[in-house]
């Protein structure tokens, strides 16, 4: 029974991109390098010139290289957002139900506040207790409420130490944003979980403002669950 197909030359634009590609992972290039001029590339890569714009609109696509008008081509700063951007695209198609994704933030954040109570330098401490006032200060502005929110969460994931992780949760980030918007919306629906919720993120800040890392994750879970709990009620 056949069903292999013929495998084809590998195309001279592909072999250009994986060059590209190597010289990023071994450090030659870096985001916000300038790339060769069209002209340098050929005679460097000893290809066509269709073959190297072949292989720069690939880039482009891939949000690894960009175009500045009369500038040239440049790798792209925030590489892995550039990569992992699509999770959140992928995961608002799919009409991903609020419930998987309160599952998949309790995966994620938990372990966030954990390394954040481990790792938390005292300048992003005192960044976290701020915006934890402001959450108190601004009760009656939701909106800016909702701002705050998403910024306790995401200075978490930047205390965590982790860059990858934190990569990770700023990349799904209009996710993320959704999940935190549709949950306060309905939450808030009834006025007594607002102070809830205010004691909730006092309690994750305070634990990782002492460096406990158990009790940073578990207050983040119960948080999470507590959120899990407004929203089963509510159907």
């Amino acid at each position: 029974m056949d069903v292999f197909k013929p495998v084809q030359d590998v195309k001279l634009y592909q072999q250009v991109i994986e060059q590209i590609k190597d010289m990023l992972k071994s450090g030659e290039l870096q985001p916000g390098d300038k790339l060769p001029s069209e002209r340098d590339l050929v005679e460097q890569l000893q290809v066509s010139r269709t073959s190297i714009r072949e292989a720069l609109s690939a880039l482009r696509l891939l949000g690894v290289v960009e175009s500045r008008h009369g500038g040239g081509n440049f790798i792209r700063d925030q590489l892995d957002r550039n990569f992992l951007e699509p999770l959140s695209i992928l995961f608002l198609l799919d009409r991903t139900s609020a419930a998987e994704v309160l599952q998949f933030r309790k995966i994620l954040e938990v372990e966030c506040a954990r390394l954040a109570a481990e790792n938390a330098r005292p300048e992003q401490v005192t960044e976290m207790e701020s915006v934890v006032e402001k959450l108190a200060e601004f009760q009656q502005d939701e909106e800016q409420n909702i701002h705050l929110d998403k910024e306790f969460h995401y200075t978490i994931a930047g205390c965590a130490g982790n860059r990858l992780l934190f990569n990770v949760v700023t990349a799904i980030s209009d996710l993320l944003d959704f999940s935190i918007e549709d949950s306060r919306a309905k939450i808030l629906m009834d006025p007594a979980n607002q102070e809830a919720l205010i004691e909730q993120h006092r309690g994750i800040y305070a634990a990782i403002a002492a460096g406990d890392g158990d009790l940073a994750a578990e207050r983040m879970r119960g948080h999470l669950e507590y959120v899990d709990l407004c929203l089963e009620r509510l159907k």
